[in-house]
């Protein structure tokens, strides 16, 4: 695989390297861990209190901004960089979501098998 057949765009701000099995930023190229696991863990995370994002509407014990006791808004963001990867409402103590696990032995079989393509960075099927 070449450089360019190597590397599947996941997200907005997220590559795979399919060859060397690590989730990459493709704002700065900076690696964010491997691949098998969640690259969450290889980013720099701001725990805000979701009242600094949803300002109460009106004065009142009900004021339509949620409450910091039952949510906290997490931001991971490179460490390379500074861009914004991906944003969680979660319970306050929950871990972060796995949001993508890829087969990547499956892929690779798949890609070897001529069953996909990579152009552009992007997955394709074989024509």
């Amino acid at each position: 695989m070449s450089a360019e057949t190597e590397r599947i765009r996941i997200t907005e701000y997220l590559d795979l390297d399919l060859r060397k099995e690590t989730w990459i930023c493709n704002r700065c190229e900076r690696v964010l861990g491997p691949a098998r696991e969640n690259y969450k863990k290889g980013c720099l995370v701001y725990d805000r209190d979701p009242r600094e994002i949803h300002q109460p509407l009106v004065s009142a014990a009900f004021n339509f901004s949620p409450d910091p006791v039952w949510v906290r808004i997490v931001e991971c963001y490179c460490p390379g960089c500074g861009t914004q990867i991906e944003t969680e409402y979660l319970p306050p103590g929950h871990p972060f979501t796995h949001d993508i696990e890829l087969d990547l032995d499956g892929l690779k079989e798949r890609l070897r098998k001529g069953e996909y393509v990579i152009r552009n960075r992007r997955l394709e099927a074989a024509e």
